[in-house]
């Protein structure tokens, strides 16, 4: 960058510039001669600007840095072994987006808050939370339309960030604790295990300062390493979490000061339930965040268990891949359905509408002829209802699926809450219909209004950021989604003394 003193009549480049006349400079200014070698009276350099060749091309970016050469060249002898961890799937290596700003927190509620013991500071966020205020204001991270409640979970929610604490227990070896498995259809428990070991902000070393105590164990894991197969025996997993469990009580004093119910786990293989039936208090006390959520079986509790969703990650390192839909427009099928045909809901099904309809695409397995032309994820985003019925389980993974691709789920199965049902309002963007109701399944979807379809597409694409998994969680996504609901069940077990 240059101050002249005078005006701009005489060249000031000490080297000759060839300029031919067919190539116009900006466009107005043609040359058809040779700039001889000119001086400069006066020339002030301001210090710090760019050095730049004397012949620049036209569309030189002055505002990029230009970098040292040895700064390009990557380091000899690390190209091998850097390709070579490239094939290696280490979620460590995930590049994660950065995190969201914290909130910040008045000192003095944060001394309030410090001054007060584990069990002191529930009654106080129980008190708040009977007592929330009215959200007055839209949260552009919230979509009331979706919730129960946004008033009550808002103030609870916020309450959590800043008050809850959770000790997780260092005991068990793996591979069945302490190591996540991170892909397929039971993939949510491996998740919420990675994320929650690696969190700073809610877990404590210290156990007497915490509101909630985790066995962070994997079900997946607990059936591969002693399941043996086509026995048929749950027993030996059931005993294993029953010695587990009377271990830690006779190690620590935390769980016989409550009999359990400040504890919690997340299992999402179907058989999560039947392995906690060998011990009573394990079964009755603690909270558990199950896929299988049956609650006909007397071992999932309503209002005091957690439905966990059931999310099918086939790339750990990509767990948002094919997330989106098609718009309405785009959706020329009523209704589809593809899947095994496990349990007593899948045969009903396929026999009433199997080949019964050209917009509603209903098979078994999907066919190979079919899905070389539209696979399984094309149908999903190209119908407007994506059939969502029980397996052997209550729970499947094509809930989640349909609010990936913002199809809008159909549940059949009964005796079902849906996932985070304790705090969003499914029939706002889902349909549910009874197993009984299967034969009357396409005149119950044609008789909903287009203006209400339309609603709860668009509710199905603004809850769909609740059941996201990030490799590093953001405020509202399933990793927080989860561990509220299990936070709101701890605080539901709160006496407030009349006093």
């Amino acid at each position: 960058m240059f101050i002249l003193n005078d005006p701009l009549d005489m060249w000031f480049l000490s080297l000759p510039v060839a300029i031919p006349s067919d190539k116009p400079l900006n466009s107005s200014l043609s040359l058809n001669k040779t700039s001889t070698e000119a001086r400069v009276k006066r020339l002030q350099i301001i210090s710090g600007a760019p050095i730049v060749s004397p012949n620049p091309p036209i569309d030189l970016n002055l505002s990029v840095p230009i970098m040292p050469v040895a700064a390009l060249v990557p380091p000899r002898g690390k190209s091998r072994r850097r390709r070579k961890d490239s094939k290696v799937d280490n979620m460590s290596k995930v590049v994660p987006p950065p995190p969201p700003p914290r909130r910040t927190v008045p000192s003095r509620m944060q001394k309030f808050i410090w001054s007060l013991t584990p069990k002191e500071a529930l009654v106080y966020a129980k008190k708040e939370v009977e007592h929330a205020p009215a959200v007055m204001e839209d949260d552009p991270d919230l979509y009331a339309p979706i919730f129960r409640n946004i008033s009550v979970f808002k103030r609870s929610y916020e309450l959590m960030e800043l008050i809850l604490k959770v000790y997780i227990y260092r005991d068990g070896a793996r591979p069945i604790f302490h190591q996540p498995h991170l892909r397929g259809i039971y993939a949510s428990e491996g998740w919420f295990m990675k994320l929650m070991e690696e969190n700073r902000q809610f877990v404590t070393r210290d156990p007497e300062m915490a509101h909630l105590f985790y066995f962070p164990y994997s079900m997946r894991q607990l059936g591969m390493a002693l399941y043996v197969p086509n026995s048929h025996n749950l027993k030996p997993l059931s005993i294993f979490l029953r010695d587990y469990t009377n271990t830690i009580a006779a190690k620590y004093p935390f769980w016989n000061r409550t009999h359990g119910s400040d504890h919690f786990l997340v299992a999402c293989h179907d058989w999560g339930p039947y392995t906690l039936t060998a011990h009573e208090e394990l079964t009755k006390n603690t909270i558990k965040a199950l896929c299988n959520a049956d609650t006909s079986e007397g071992i999932f509790v309503a209002r005091k268990d957690v439905s966990l969703p059931e999310t099918t990650i086939r790339t750990p390192r990509k767990p948002l891949r094919n997330v989106g839909g098609f718009r309405v427009s785009q959706r020329p099928l009523l209704a589809f359905f593809a899947g095994n045909m496990h349990g007593r809901v899948r045969p009903t099904l396929l026999k009433h509408w199997q080949d019964k309809h050209e917009d509603m695409k209903i098979y078994g397995p999907l066919p190979l002829r079919v899905s070389r032309k539209m696979s399984y994820v094309q149908h999903m985003k190209s119908s407007k209802f994506c059939i969502c019925p029980m397996g052997y389980e209550v729970n499947s993974p094509r809930i989640i699926e349909s609010i990936y691709y913002e199809c809008v789920p159909v549940i059949i199965a009964d005796n079902f809450p849906p996932p985070l049902s304790d705090v969003l309002d499914w029939s706002k963007f889902s349909v549910a219909v009874a197993e009984k109701d299967i034969p009357k399944l396409r005149e119950i979807l044609v008789a909903i209004p287009m203006r209400r379809y339309l609603t709860m597409q668009i509710n199905v694409k603004m809850v769909q950021k609740h059941f996201l998994w990030n490799p590093r969680p953001i405020r509202y996504d399933l990793f927080h989604m989860i561990l509220h609901s299990i936070w709101s069940s701890r605080l539901n077990q709160i006496q407030i003394p009349e006093s």
